[in-house]
């Protein structure tokens, strides 16, 4: 993301926006004909580069062609577009997958794709005024090394490897030195990846900080709410996913009205207003239980989305906020790169406390008991989704575990509350400015 935000503001969003749509279909395509788990993960890597630039210039995109007065509302409908695909893409991938089969998943990309590349060749015109810059590549292999190796650090920690082993002490070790590395050369980038001038501005500072921990927490119910419906209730899929709807409605609304507010209102009130509904919807879901009804959690899920949606259109408004054009594409890709670091850590980090929690509470409840404590320690929540293995599972036993799995996730809520009101922190650190469409008309170029 910073690497293609970089280059859009040096020669233009639209050969860049063209490049990660191609590269998205190209990817959609392999990976529907992968025959193996590594040829998939390879193919994935393509599809995520090719998303990589298109998800940040898109909205800088908005922001170039849409004159100031109209970028409340348009980034509302941004944020609603990007709050909707998170919540019922993978709803949408999971049906696929399960009536015409994974490949297809992969597949429904390619029409989609193609329909957008055509518009954007055939109706995008950019001015083409842009400012020559120069790449800094130590910068993009560096923090691309960094983040990779905190990502493996984490999801390998605890599972394939113990955490004080040397695989993982090594690549602990990688994400230290190259991020060392990445601060000293973006220090001395001319033209930084993620310059560090961006990040003397208050409000840039706290809304990114604040995305980034707003995307930790918001994975957390995206994720374990299906699996409770599933494991702790025994629902089915599809009532997992229909489940996700109510959040997904409460996002719809408030993006569309946080940017609207933004005109009306200072950023910072719009989302202290946001934040204090998301975590009180947090907290409610850290008191969940087995005892816990389909309807209160229908009622949680829709506060936790009320609390959410001015964040997918707001804080993006923010961080880009009196940026000039040449500058654009860096904010931007900066904001959705932190959002999507914060997603990432968030799920990764959250699924060892859940994990953590899962088993001990199971070691507990089954000490004693030899084989069957051996058989039921799932190190994967998901382990117990199926109804064929809960069919296998004797009622007392089954019991057990559902409550066991029922407090683990709870309590991985409970957790959550920590970047939940970190969120809070950094929103009341973001200042007074609301979006002024006519001091932003002074700062935006002539685009057709």
């Amino acid at each position: 993301m910073p690497v293609f935000g970089k280059l859009s503001d040096m020669y233009g969003r639209k050969r860049f926006f063209i490049l990660g749509i191609a590269l998205f279909i190209v990817g959609s395509i392999l990976c529907g004909t992968a025959q193996s788990i590594v040829q998939l993960s390879l193919y994935r890597a393509i599809q995520g580069v090719g998303a990589s630039a298109i998800m940040p210039i898109a909205f800088t995109i908005v922001w170039d062609v849409f004159p100031a007065h109209q970028r409340g509302k348009v980034s509302g409908v941004f944020g609603i577009v990007f709050g909707l695909s998170s919540i019922l893409g993978p709803l949408l991938g999971a049906y696929i997958t399960e009536n015409f089969g994974w490949r297809w998943a992969f597949y429904i990309n390619i029409p989609l794709g193609i329909a957008v590349l055509l518009l954007i060749v055939l109706f995008y015109r950019e001015s083409s005024q842009h400012k020559k810059q120069n790449i800094d590549w130590l910068g993009a292999i560096t923090l691309v090394g960094a983040i990779v190796s905190l990502m493996f650090a984490l999801e390998l920690g605890g599972q394939q490897y113990d955490w004080n082993s040397g695989v993982i002490i090594a690549l602990i070790a990688s994400f230290a030195v190259l991020l060392f590395v990445f601060i000293i050369a973006e220090a001395k980038a001319v033209d930084p990846i993620i310059s560090f001038e961006m990040f003397k501005r208050r409000l840039f500072t706290a809304s990114n900080l604040a995305g980034m921990f707003y995307g930790a927490t918001f994975m957390v119910a995206t994720l374990y709410i299906p699996i409770f419906i599933q494991g702790v209730t025994g629902g089915s899929a599809i009532n997992s996913g229909l489940l996700l709807l109510p959040m997904m409605l409460g996002t719809s609304v408030t993006a569309a009205l946080g940017g609207q507010l933004s005109t009306k209102l200072s950023y910072r009130t719009v989302m202290i207003i946001s934040a204090v509904i998301f975590i009180a919807g947090m907290l409610m879901l850290s008191t969940l239980s087995q005892d816990t009804s389909q309807w209160q959690i229908f009622l949680y899920m829709t506060i936790v989305g009320l609390g959410t949606g001015a964040s997918f259109s707001v804080l993006g408004m923010a961080a880009i906020h009196h940026f000039e054009s040449h500058q654009r594409g860096s904010a931007t890709s900066t904001n959705s790169f932190l959002r999507s670091l914060g997603m990432t850590v968030g799920i990764t980090v959250f699924g060892v406390i859940q994990r953590n929690v899962f088993s001990h509470k199971l070691a507990e409840d089954f000490s004693g008991q030899g084989q069957i404590s051996t058989d039921l320690s799932f190190k994967d929540p998901h382990t117990i989704l199926s109804p064929v293995t809960r069919a296998a599972i004797p009622e007392p036993a089954l019991e057990k575990v559902t409550i066991a799995l029922s407090s683990s996730i709870s309590q991985t809520f409970l957790w959550a509350l920590i970047p939940a009101a970190l969120t809070l922190v950094f929103i009341l650190m973001m200042g007074k400015e609301k979006l002024d469409a006519a001091k932003e008309e002074n700062h935006t170029h002539s685009y057709n």
